[in-house]
């Protein structure tokens, strides 16, 4: 697999995975890779820097560095800023049980413990069993802040 950054004719810069560069031509070629952003098939690739393999005695940073690659507009940070909400709700109104969610929420749903609203972790084929079993799931997304 390659990655390529690419760019569109309205300049919205995003990342593509493709097998190689000829299934990158062909894909634009059919028109099948289009913007994001704003959908147009317009794409070719982008400037990259190359990438160079960190070595391995290299100081870490002092402290996470924040980043966030999006356009300037404005409906996407209002959208990140109502996931943000929406997250401190939840952690503010619901219990914490770590990796142990998908257990407690089968002891809920089945009436083993009192109903109540928890949030924690959990794999995707843990809350693919929870979904099949008829026991309402909702993943809370990541902010791009939280992944540095």
């Amino acid at each position: 697999m390659i990655r390529y950054s690419l760019i569109c004719n309205k300049d919205h810069e995003f990342d593509g995975w493709f097998a190689g560069s000829d299934a990158f031509d062909k894909q634009v070629r059919r028109g099948l890779v289009d913007c994001p952003v704003c959908g147009s098939a317009k794409v070719q690739k982008a400037l990259m820097t190359p990438g160079v393999p960190v070595k391995s005695n290299r100081k870490a940073l002092a402290e996470p560095v924040k980043a966030l690659h999006a356009p300037a507009d404005p409906k996407v940070h209002e959208m990140i800023e109502m996931v943000r909400k929406l997250r401190e709700h939840v952690e503010t109104n619901a219990d914490y049980v770590g990796d142990r969610f998908a257990e407690e929420a089968r002891r809920i749903h089945y009436g083993e413990k009192d109903p109540r609203g928890i949030y924690g972790e959990a794999t995707i084929e843990d809350a693919v069993e929870l979904h099949e079993e008829g026991i309402d799931v909702l993943p809370l997304p990541k902010l791009p802040d939280e992944a540095n």
